[in-house]
């Protein structure tokens, strides 16, 4: 027999909104025996719990009915929750409207209302059309073919019968091109999730091949709302695979044009705004067009502001905005700043930590890190590079994985950890070598390692500062491909400040500095 604690009533109850909660217990309030609700008690002393504790509960209500099959229980109480938050959303979302119309249609339907039930389908079908929801649509064309065989052809002309097939046909065909463009954008995330950007032609070909090919096949004004975003969103995610960052940004202000066109969508999926002004307030700031990337990232706390986002908005705008955050304070080497914002982000992280899915954690993690780097506080950045090596769902996630193992080999050498890093080195040269991933940046730095292992006095460290600090600057000024490597890290500045013993921050200032001058 298990043993596992069942935590699902636990969990569902700790992800409902206030509201969500309030609605419950008023909802419940109709239901009670001698003015009390045993669901509600229940439900009450689970909320107040800080985790899921069975015994605490029997403990609480023993003697009581209650506790009488008290796996029955939960699942009833857990159902009429449920219940509940369909009831709450019934009216919040067009799709919950539709369902609740197709409901009652079939009910009609069941009691030979047939008259009722047509002109119920007529209103749903015009709701649906409006907002492009095609799935409704078929199922509403399915219900009226089956009211009309009921009626015996009799209340239908050969005009609504072309109607019902023209409907139809558009719809499935929408379906289709909206499913092939998921499959595409899919199979591109699958891949950019786990390699990262593109470095080298193979690798542009390959994204080429995998999306690029496919999309030359798509009639964009044959697209309705859906399906141009999704175009767009895979153009977007495309460009910036193969590293044109300009046609990515293109692709983002279309898309965030065509959601602005279309305001009954963005009521449907706030998941899409955000997801277009993230991607949109990244790329611009890593083509160093700040204004922009503070115009839209205030855009994106408005945003968050002017809606009651679900569980899964809420861990993704938390997660976005607190590495958007972090990245432009990293950018312009305002690490005291950035110092102050990762503190309050890492007390947030404890929340959201066990619903985030790994690899936004880990690119949140990584940027932390980096920050105690800049605050010279090594022991603290490597607590959180540990985190990301120490999480095994990460292990397909080369990109992210390899990065963080050279920034491990970094901060042991600000820490002179000289005992470890033979060690640590081996363990990067590993995993490089098993996923295939010895780029020429990644050569240049294991070899510096391997070389400032064997140094014997400070000249000769000098010497292979000097190094590296060259063929970093080689490499990430001839070849696009090999500067992707300072996205993650600014190892270039890093190697600077080392060689003319600098600070870390103020090379990273100064360079932002030049930046800024030079595009003004």
């Amino acid at each position: 027999m298990s043993t596992r604690t069942n935590t699902a009533l636990f969990d569902l109850i700790k992800a409902m909104t206030k509201s969500e909660k309030r609605y419950f217990k008023v909802l419940s309030s109709r239901h009670t025996i001698n003015g009390e609700n045993n669901y509600v008690r229940l439900f009450d002393f689970i909320e107040a719990m800080e985790e899921y504790d069975e015994s605490a509960i029997k403990a609480h209500f023993k003697g009581e009915t209650l506790l009488n099959r008290f796996s029955i229980t939960k699942k009833r109480l857990y159902d009429h929750i449920l219940n509940a938050l369909d009831a709450f959303h019934a009216g919040k979302s067009v799709e919950a409207q539709l369902q609740k119309m197709l409901n009652s249609a079939d009910i009609l339907y069941d009691k030979s209302l047939y008259a009722q039930c047509g002109k119920l389908l007529n209103s749903a079908e015009k709701l649906a059309a409006k907002n492009e929801l095609f799935e409704f649509l078929l199922q509403i064309q399915r219900q009226k073919r089956r009211l009309i065989e009921t009626e015996g052809y009799i209340h239908v002309s050969s005009k609504e019968l072309d109607g019902i097939e023209k409907v139809t046909h558009s719809s499935a065909d929408q379906i289709v091109l909206i499913q092939r463009l998921w499959q595409i954008k899919s199979e591109l995330f699958r891949q950019l999730n786990a390699k990262g950007m593109a470095r080298s032609e193979r690798e542009v070909e390959h994204y080429k091949t995998l999306c690029g090919n496919e999309l030359d096949k798509f009639e964009i004004d044959k697209l309705k709302t859906e399906g141009k975003y999704l175009y767009n969103h895979i153009q977007s995610a495309y460009a910036f695979a193969c590293g044109n960052l300009c046609d990515s940004l293109d692709h983002l202000k279309s898309n965030l044009e065509h959601l602005q066109a279309s305001k009954t969508q963005l009521l449907i999926e706030p998941n899409k705004h955000f997801s277009v002004l993230t991607n949109a307030i990244y790329i611009a700031d890593k083509l160093g067009d700040h204004n922009l990337a503070f115009r839209l990232l205030g855009e994106l706390k408005s945003f968050a502001n002017d809606i009651e986002p679900s569980e899964d908005l809420r861990i993704k705008l938390f997660s976005s905005i607190s590495s958007i955050d972090l990245s432009l304070d990293l950018r312009m080497g305002d690490f005291c700043s950035a110092k102050k914002k990762a503190e309050r982000i890492a007390k947030e992280l404890i929340d959201f930590e066990p619903k985030m899915s790994s690899v936004r954690r880990a690119f949140l993690e990584f940027k932390i890190a980096v920050v105690y780097i800049g605050n010279n506080e090594f022991n603290e950045s490597l607590k959180w590079i540990n985190r990301i090596l120490n999480d095994n769902s990460l292990d397909k996630t080369e990109d992210i994985i390899g990065f963080t193992q050279l920034l491990d080999l970094l901060v042991h050498i600000e820490l002179d950890h000289n005992k470890l890093l033979p060690y640590t080195l081996k363990s990067a040269q590993r995993y490089f070598k098993t996923r295939d991933r010895l780029y020429n940046f990644e050569r240049v730095f294991l070899k510096f390692v391997s070389k400032m292992i064997k140094c014997e006095d400070h000249f000769e460290m000098q010497e292979k500062w000097e190094e590296l600090y060259n063929e970093l600057s080689s490499l990430t000024n001839e070849d696009h491909f090999e500067s992707i490597a300072l996205d993650y890290f600014d190892f270039h500045s890093w190697a600077e400040s080392k060689l003319k013993q600098k600070s870390f921050d103020l090379v990273v200032r100064e360079k932002y500095n030049r930046a800024m001058k030079n595009a003004s």
